[in-house]
């Protein structure tokens, strides 16, 4: 009785006009499409991390500090399994989020410990190196960008009416989306001080 009575509601679901079927399973695989996209860029970035840091080893091996906060991150961000269902689960994509953010922190103190080392910044190995981390790093901006874009198309249509009802019906949810890591830090208004010092 229950099964008929099910049945008889998705189907009245998708008779309404504008029910949202289609849309929500476009929608969820551009976004299946857009995260392999994220994830394929992120791992052309971690592939990167050993050469970068042997080649700074080389010319800097006493920075092993920021060389192992590096390895490390990018252990964290290869310990977590980055399936397609990653998307489905919140808390799972906040922990990649934070893991990502960690490596970009860290590949970024790494770039600036190369500025102390010119015998480092003229090597062609890193030249070449950093130029393919920032084209990577280019990449996966716009990655991110289309896939926020297909989880806000895909998230509408789940939370709109009428498409909202064969969402429920069919077991749609939202997804979660990427956000800002120091959202608190750039919500507050920056202090300006054009007073001259030392008058």
């Amino acid at each position: 009785m229950k099964t008929a009575s099910m049945l008889f509601a998705a189907a009245l679901v998708l008779s309404l006009p504008g029910s949202g079927y289609n849309t929500l399973q476009s929608t969820d695989e551009q976004i299946k499409s857009a995260w392999s996209e994220v994830l394929n860029q992120y791992q052309r970035r971690a592939d990167l991390v050993p050469n970068l840091v042997e080649t700074v080893k080389a010319f800097a091996a006493q920075e092993r500090d920021v060389l192992t906060r590096v390895t490390e991150a990018r252990a964290r961000v290869g310990a977590i399994q980055a399936t397609p269902e990653l998307v489905e689960n919140p808390e799972a994509f906040a922990k990649f989020q934070a893991a990502q953010g960690e490596l970009s922190g860290a590949l970024s103190r790494l770039l600036v410990v190369a500025e102390n080392y010119p015998q480092l910044k003229s090597d062609a190995n890193f030249r070449d190196l950093q130029a393919q981390l920032e084209g990577t790093e280019n990449r996966i901006t716009v990655a991110r960008n289309r896939y926020i874009k297909a989880v806000e198309g895909y998230n509408v249509t789940v939370r709109q009416f009428p498409s909202n009802l064969t969402a429920m019906a069919f077991g749609f949810k939202t997804k979660p989306n990427f956000s800002v890591e120091n959202e608190r830090e750039i919500s507050k208004a920056p202090k300006v001080d054009f007073g001259q010092k030392g008058k």
